[in-house]
C-alpha cells in the first residue's frame, strides 16, 4: 500500500516522503519484531543487547561499548542490563582494571534463547518475506547509503 493511502497525507517533496516512509516502515516492522520477541520474554532492545554480546564471543563488553553498538542509542543500557541480569541472560562482573566499570558477557541461558530465536527465523522473515533476495540486497545497500 502506498504511504499516501495508508496515512492519508501528502508530502512537500519526495525527500520528505522518504523520511516519513522510513519512520513508518521501521515502526511497522518493529511492531512485528516485538511480537516475535515477546514469546521469549524480551523487548527488541534487550534482544539487541544480547545480539551484541553474542558477537563479542565471550569477550567482556563495557556498558559504553554496548551503547555504541546499539540500534537505538538513546536507550538506558544500564537499566536494560539490570533486566537481562534478572532473567539470567547475562553475567555482569566488576572490571579488574577499573572498579567503576562493569564487564558484561552473555550467559549460556542467553545463548540458548538467541538460538531459539534464530530457529524462528522463518517467522521473523515473514515481515519482509514478500521481497525477493535481490530486492532485500538492494534495499540494504540503499539504507547503508542513507546513513553515510
Amino acid at each position: 500500500m502506498r504511504i499516501e493511502d495508508e496515512i492519508k497525507s501528502t508530502f512537500k517533496s519526495e525527500y520528505h516522503k522518504l523520511l516519513v516512509n522510513l519512520k513508518l516502515t521501521s515502526s511497522r516492522l518493529g511492531e512485528g519484531m516485538q511480537v516475535s520477541m515477546k514469546e521469549f520474554g524480551l523487548t527488541s532492545t534487550q534482544f539487541n543487547v544480547l545480539r551484541i554480546l553474542r558477537g563479542q564471543k565471550q569477550i567482556p563488553a563495557s556498558v559504553g561499548l554496548i551503547k555504541s553498538r546499539m540500534i537505538e542509542r538513546n536507550s538506558d543500557v544500564s537499566r536494560i542490563i539490570d533486566r537481562l541480569l534478572k532473567k539470567e541472560f547475562i553475567i555482569r562482573t566488576e572490571n579488574k582494571l577499573d572498579r567503576r566499570q562493569k564487564d558484561v558477557i552473555i550467559s549460556d541461558k542467553g545463548l540458548r534463547v538467541l538460538s531459539q530465536i534464530d530457529s524462528k527465523e522463518d517467522q521473523i522473515k515473514e515481515l519482509v518475506g514478500h521481497l525477493s533476495k535481490k530486492e532485500v540486497q538492494q534495499l540494504n545497500e540503499l539504507l547503508d547509503k542513507c546513513r553515510k
